[in-house]
């Protein structure tokens, strides 16, 4: 320690070090997009929820424009158990009829929706509230699905209802959003050329907004800390190539493959990086941009 009455303390030169480390990467990417898909069990805690919004309101400080598309499963779950609607699921997708699908979409773009505005709003940023439907600007189609009978090894086709994937995405509306200094909060709901409403799993929804909006970085903050390898080490970093080779081999399985296709189609339309991390990490989103090692698994083209 230092003989100077004066001198800083250690905590606080740790701070400014942290801030010299961070600047390389504001200035990188300053001007640039980041899409943010929010999810999983962190969204229904307070402390956790409080955190991602000062991240995000940060993010927007330092010149970069954050889109965020939230999910809802565990809350459109609850939902429906309290209403007494049974939930079928294939492959992880809702088989969606006429009932689930008012009772998601009210939960994903009302509910939910506006407690991430508030949020936002709470932290000193400003944030607008839309879904897919609003100008239009995620157009879907009907998701076709089909499951594999493990006995006869015979295939056939699965209808999830009411359940779309986006097939063409206007990114006028968050534009025009981003451009006035505000932050687009999106819920994943799309809508088709006869005007039918489609639920729209929030990975791909996030996904393909990246790619459209040609995003610097896609972030999939989800309840895992990214893609674990058989001997239980984190992998920080992947290719298409490598996901390929892991997949064939188990070492990716589960819910974790549709979260990595998400990843490699977001990179093949053009996106720098996407990172799968663990939301539930105190300013993980932070910590993954802002600091040299990083936390998650970032997948890049090469």
């Amino acid at each position: 320690m230092s003989d100077d009455p004066h001198a800083p303390e250690p905590h606080q030169l740790a701070k400014a070090e942290m801030l010299v480390e961070a600047l390389p990467y504001m200035q990188r990417f300053a001007g640039t997009t980041f899409v943010v898909k929010y999810g999983g069990h962190a969204m229904g805690d307070a402390d956790a929820a409080h955190g991602f919004a000062q991240d995000i309101v940060l993010l927007k400080a330092v010149g970069i424009n954050p889109v965020v598309v939230h999910g809802g499963g565990p809350q459109i779950g609850a939902m429906l158990e309290k209403l007494g609607v049974e939930s079928e699921f294939v492959d992880g997708l809702r088989v969606t009829d006429a009932e689930t699908a008012d009772i998601a979409e009210m939960v994903l773009s009302g509910a939910i929706n506006k407690e991430l505005v508030s949020w936002i709003g709470r932290a000193g940023g400003s944030a607008v509230g839309i879904s897919g439907k609003d100008g239009g600007f995620v157009r879907a189609e009907k998701a076709e699905r089909s499951v594999r009978d493990p006995e006869s090894n015979i295939e056939r086709a699965v209808d999830l209802g009411f359940v779309g994937e986006p097939v063409a995405i206007d990114r006028r509306v968050i534009d025009t959003i981003s451009d006035a200094g505000m932050v687009p909060v999106v819920a994943p709901v799309g809508v088709d050329a006869e005007g039918q409403t489609y639920n729209i799993n929030a990975d791909t929804m996030a996904g393909a907004i990246a790619g459209a909006l040609g995003a610097k970085r896609l972030y999939l903050l989800t309840d895992i800390a990214g893609v674990i390898d058989k001997q239980g080490a984190l992998l920080t970093d992947l290719t298409p190539d490598g996901i390929g080779v892991l997949t064939a081999d188990g070492t990716i399985s589960g819910g974790m493959i549709p979260k990595l296709e998400t990843c490699v189609k977001a990179v093949e339309a053009g996106v720098e990086a996407a990172v799968i991390l663990d939301g539930r990490v105190p300013h993980g989103l932070l910590l993954e941009f802002f600091t040299r090692a990083g936390v998650g698994t970032m997948v890049r083209a090469m």
